[in-house]
């Protein structure tokens, strides 16, 4: 879901009160975005509404896409040369010290 832009017609009317600290620290972003305030809000609004709805940690599905899903979590692993390289290289956010260490399951037996 993109961001609403001023180009779209818009029809629906929120309201909001803010203390004048807010305000000010508001319209400061929106400058430095080059946004209106009214677009810099909504785009910030928007953005923190599609993380807290991406978020939530239950989904609701039918019973034939829980079982696709099951069916999919059941089977074996297969190899995927794309991660096994991901997991050979160091994080860049990782310390110099951190030796890239590839990822391994622990077994049964090791925990």
């Amino acid at each position: 879901m993109a961001a609403i832009t001023s180009s779209v017609t818009r029809s629906a009317r929120l309201g909001l009160r803010a203390t004048p600290e807010q305000e000010a620290i508001l319209r400061r972003a929106a400058d430095v975005a080059h946004k209106s305030l009214t677009d810099f809000i909504l785009d910030s609004a928007c953005q923190a509404a599609e993380q807290t709805l991406l978020d939530q940690r239950l989904f609701m599905v039918s019973e034939s896409q829980y079982q696709a899903l099951m069916n999919l979590l059941e089977r074996p692993e297969q190899p995927n040369k794309g991660l096994r390289n991901l997991f050979a290289h160091k994080a860049p956010w990782g310390t110099p010290d951190q030796a890239a260490r590839p990822h391994r399951r622990k077994t049964a037996a090791a925990r």
